[in-house]
């Protein structure tokens, strides 16, 4: 029997202030306050199709611009994921997920086995998807990878709305992680890696 998954990561620059908790056996509930209401949209739909129970309250330097929170949610949010998962013992540890939305399409492949690294092809016709820089969506994915020791491949496929192929690839991404993060009763427990163990450049 797996043990409880969650974490609670705090992270304090002068940049911004942010605080996370993340249950990754949750139910799909979410308490998102970032500033950037773009932002917050991505974070609830990652938590609603990701089945992840996600509380994320921010303040950053939104006079300047939203990169840093952006940015900052990404990193801390990546280590809450990285904490929860610990040993990574008997998951599946690796899928895959496609998310359609109207005319947009996205994939996202995951690999939650300690090696944080990213791909992400997402190229935006607009410089801003609402309140947020276009350009982040690609970063906050990066960052997420990184921090939670994830190897990420994430794409749009199709679509013309920006708003539609970043909430696809969002999507994508949240039930790409669900899969990979289940638990697979076939390793009664054991470390899904054929080193035995999941460590920072292990896998």
């Amino acid at each position: 029997m797996m043990g409880e998954r969650r974490a609670t990561i705090e992270r304090a620059t002068r940049e911004s202030r942010i605080y996370i908790e993340l249950n990754v056996d949750g139910t799909g509930q979410s308490d998102v306050s970032t500033g950037v209401g773009f932002l917050d949209h991505m974070l609830d739909a990652l938590a609603r199709h990701g089945l992840f129970d996600l509380k994320v309250k921010a303040e950053g330097d939104l006079h300047v611009d939203s990169h840093h929170t952006a940015e900052d949610v990404a990193i801390a949010l990546g280590r809450a994921f990285d904490r929860a998962l610990g040993e990574r013992r008997g998951i599946v540890r690796i899928a895959h997920a496609y998310a359609p939305l109207d005319e947009a399409l996205a994939r996202a492949v995951v690999d939650v086995g300690g090696r944080g690294y990213a791909v992400v092809g997402a190229i935006f016709s607009s410089p801003r998807i609402g309140d947020l820089d276009s350009d982040l969506i690609r970063h906050f994915v990066e960052s997420l990878a990184i921090e939670g020791r994830m190897n990420v491949h994430a794409e749009v496929l199709a679509g013309r709305n920006d708003n539609h192929r970043a909430e696809a690839l969002v999507k994508a991404l949240a039930r790409a992680l669900d899969a990979a993060t289940r638990a697979d009763d076939r390793l009664g427990g054991q470390v899904p890696s054929t080193k035995g163990v999941i460590d920072r450049g292990e896998g």
